[in-house]
């Protein structure tokens, strides 16, 4: 049969290759699928690729039965159309994934313009803990975005440029109620609070853990999912802190674990002494547990 002479042609091709360039051709493509599932990960494009899987499985095995009839003349029709469904399956690929392709060449595209030293990351962790402990007593709303690979200046140019040191005060001022700032987000680049005021996109309420998240988490939801940064957002009506790393909410946390959770996220570094069973809950190595409801 066709099929199985087609097979047993390409074996005897793959024959003639060396061994070590069959091995890093089949590295390189595992390394592709491996970027793009991580890229998708937690997106809605994951439960897309998923149906599109099907879809293929289904074009494979339509294509083999057809071929296992042996006659070239049999089913044409089919046999067209499944040829030209690659076509239309590439052209649904760029509509279905635009948002994801934007965000990959936004990446690409997008450098650091600012690494911290040691001890400015811990200085911005000392300053942003102390502001979420005095905002989680008070019952204030905050958002406030980390920037980390991804750099956010197109996003800050809807703000208010601030331009000043990383403080405790500096933040409580910000999101002081009643202020015209505090209702948005806060970006810190480094040890600078970079802008201020400024509007996030929010994630829809299909993408949400919970569907009870107001505005602010839905803000932190959304960013998380277009970039890299770490987001601290405390809720107005419970008080609760919980950060936003690649569209996931983490629990709510202590400003204890607050700390943790920021200098594994900044750093990468471990602890000096191991963490324990509650503070866990604030590694974000670890995958985000079901979320309890917070208004």
């Amino acid at each position: 049969m066709e099929l199985a002479r087609a097979i047993e042609d390409a074996f005897k091709r793959m024959a003639n290759y060396p061994l070590w360039e069959v091995g890093l051709e089949l590295l390189v493509i595992g390394l592709v699928v491996w970027a793009i599932l991580r890229f998708i990960e937690g997106t809605r494009a994951a439960g897309v690729m998923k149906g599109l899987v099907a879809v293929l499985l289904i074009g494979l095995a339509g294509r083999l039965l057809l071929s296992l009839v042996g006659r070239q003349e049999a089913f044409e029709r089919l046999g067209y159309l499944l040829d030209r469904a690659g076509v239309v399956v590439a052209i649904g690929l760029v509509v279905v994934f635009q948002p994801e392709l934007r965000r990959a060449l936004t990446r690409l595209g997008e450098a650091p313009i600012f690494r911290s030293t040691p001890g400015e990351i811990a200085r911005v962790i000392d300053a942003v803990v102390e502001a979420c402990a005095y905002f989680q007593k008070a019952k204030f709303g905050a958002l406030i975005v980390m920037e980390r690979q991804t750099a956010l200046g197109g996003l800050a140019e809807g703000g208010t440029r601030i331009g000043a040191e990383v403080s405790p005060r500096l933040l409580q001022s910000l999101f002081f109620p009643g202020t015209a700032l505090h209702d948005l987000a806060v970006i810190i680049k480094g040890p600078i609070v970079h802008a201020a005021g400024v509007q996030l996109p929010l994630a829809s309420a299909a993408d949400m853990q919970d569907p009870s998240f107001g505005a602010r988490h839905r803000a932190a939801v959304g960013i998380s999912r277009e970039c890299d940064a770490l987001v601290v957002v405390v809720s107005e009506e419970s008080g609760s802190i919980r950060i936003a790393e690649r569209g996931k909410l983490t629990d709510p946390m202590t400003p204890e674990e607050l700390r943790r959770a920021l200098q594994v996220g900044l750093t990468r570094e471990p602890l000096s002494r191991p963490a324990s069973a509650e503070e866990a809950r604030g590694d974000l190595a670890s995958t985000p547990r079901e979320v309890s409801r917070d208004g």
